[in-house]
């Protein structure tokens, strides 16, 4: 029998306000998640311009990085931690529509106010770039330029991805996708083969999905009771068994 997709979403408190520190430049030259990023495609002239552009934010667990409906002055580079977007609807329930993890650039296609809320899953940095500076850069750098596109082009797939997650898989479908693609997404540290990191809470994962945090649970557990997955604790999971999870996600079974 199919599990009920029915999207329930709780209202959510409002995103905490402290637990942001600003320092007043960064290191490029050891920031971790330079190889991931669009910096990774500077020369070191154009390192350093962005160097001088940047300013790096230290965030809390909770914290709120931007806020929907604000003024959008900035672009951000995520160089260590995760963060979740998201929108709420006026009666206050959350569609998250991404984790981004270090390497994530976040503001590229954003208008004069932001679309959507930006917050800490755990303990993060970030570096902050001014709009109009920012652009000057780029207009003069073809390899920042190229690899903005390309990041442009993969943001635009993943959203596609995303639709397609949503308006047609079922939950158990939904969930194994999840759980095969997130590992990659998180690159600046690598896990065991066939551990994924869990820096979400299950009502997030729930959110997430377009699912009820209840949803979430039973599938998880369902998962585990078919040896799929194990769960050794509440932000780590096993894939014990990745070719039928796999078949699980295309819909084979």
């Amino acid at each position: 029998m199919a599990v009920a997709l029915k999207p329930a979403f709780a209202p959510r408190p409002p995103p905490q306000s402290g637990g942001v520190d600003r320092l007043e430049s960064s290191d490029c030259d050891t920031c971790g998640a330079r190889a991931l990023s669009v910096c990774g495609a500077a020369d070191d002239p154009d390192l350093q311009r962005l160097g001088d552009l940047a300013e790096v934010i230290r965030l809390k667990s909770g914290a709120a990085l931007i806020r929907e409906g604000e003024p959008a002055p900035h672009i951000f580079n995520i160089t260590s931690g995760s963060l979740r977007v998201y929108k709420l609807l006026p009666d206050g329930r959350r569609q998250i529509t991404g984790f981004l993890f270090a390497g994530d650039f976040l503001g590229l296609a954003i208008g004069e106010t932001y679309v959507f809320s930006a917050e800490a899953m755990e303990a993060s940095t970030v570096c902050r770039f001014r709009k109009g500076p920012f652009r000057v850069l780029v207009a003069n750098s073809p390899p920042l330029e190229h690899m903005l596109l390309d990041r442009t082009s993969h943001e635009l797939a993943a959203a596609q991805n995303q639709m397609l997650l949503l308006g047609r898989k079922t939950a158990i479908e939904r969930m194994a996708s999840f759980l095969l693609d997130l590992p990659g997404h998180d690159p600046t540290r690598p896990s065991a083969p066939g551990h994924v990191r869990l820096p979400m809470k299950r009502g997030e994962i729930a959110d997430y999905l377009g699912l009820t945090i209840e949803t979430v649970s039973r599938v998880l557990t369902r998962m585990k009771v078919k040896g799929l997955i194990s769960i050794p604790s509440q932000n780590e999971l096993i894939v014990e068994r990745p070719e039928r999870l796999r078949q699980h996600a295309s819909g084979e079974l």
